[in-house]
């Protein structure tokens, strides 16, 4: 063999290692992206989760960052009930309610003027009770939010009136609308007095959040199946097929002349 096809086929060889050598480079590059890239998704995942659990306690409106704080004159277990009416009526009606439940609104629409009747005669002692049961269903903070405005309203001595606006003016279920302070400054200008600088500190500092919190917390820890629940003199009324706001009356009434 000539020294020149030597000298060829030497070469030949030394570019076939080199190419040999290219591709395990390439092999180890591709290894390290698909390492690489793993890892960044294992991060974002991370994160990802991350995120979920520092948001899974908001979602429900307990947030109960902060210390307690009651509103002005609330009465029950804990401080945790708003009584309208007065306080020596012969028969109570304690309400579990959730300013963003349609169940609720249904309730209050239908039995409103009745109650508003009963409470007006002295002879209906109604405590109040706020849950935030469909911020956990359905995400946001509105529940939560209202009830904070409503405890406000309450300090103000105006959470009867607070209270029947939030539900006449109750968005669907799924428009959180009551998250939004401008929405809660809006229902409170049609109550006479309650728009003022003092109401608004305390819906933006979410200064009742904690006490709504406990309230919420309470009402899960209750055995409660749903808002409204609905408990005249310790009797569950709202699972009563026959009640109606007639029948309500008659039986205050009834208890009223002893």
């Amino acid at each position: 063999m000539s020294e020149k096809n030597r000298e060829g086929k030497r070469t030949a060889r030394e570019r076939l290692a080199e190419e040999r050598e290219k591709q395990k480079a390439a092999e180890k590059r591709r290894r390290a992206l698909i390492v690489g890239a793993s890892v960044v998704c294992v991060l974002g995942l991370a994160a990802v989760i991350g995120v979920v659990a520092a948001n899974a306690g908001k979602d429900d409106g307990s947030d109960s960052a902060g210390p307690v704080v009651a509103p002005s004159g609330a009465q029950g277990e804990d401080g945790l009930a708003l009584p309208v009416g007065e306080e020596n009526a012969k028969s109570t009606l304690v309400v579990w309610e959730d300013f963003r439940c349609p169940a609720c609104k249904s309730f209050e629409d239908a039995y409103r003027s009745t109650i508003h009747e009963l409470t007006d005669a002295g002879q209906l002692r109604v405590e109040y009770h706020l849950a935030t049961i469909i911020d956990g269903n359905m995400g946001s903070t509105g529940s939560r939010n209202a009830a904070n405005a409503a405890a406000c309203a309450q300090d103000a001595g105006k959470f009867a009136d607070y209270h029947d606006v939030l539900y006449q003016n109750q968005p669907p279920e799924t428009d959180d609308a009551f998250a939004k302070n401008a929405k809660l400054f809006e229902l409170a200008a049609k109550v006479d007095g309650l728009d003022t600088p003092a109401f608004r500190t305390c819906v933006e500092e979410g200064t009742h959040n904690s006490w709504v919190a406990k309230s919420n917390d309470a009402f899960r820890n209750g055995g409660f199946t749903g808002t409204p629940t609905v408990l005249l003199n310790g009797e569950n009324i709202y699972q009563d097929q026959s009640m109606t706001p007639a029948k309500l009356k008659q039986q205050v009434q009834e208890a009223a002349k002893g």
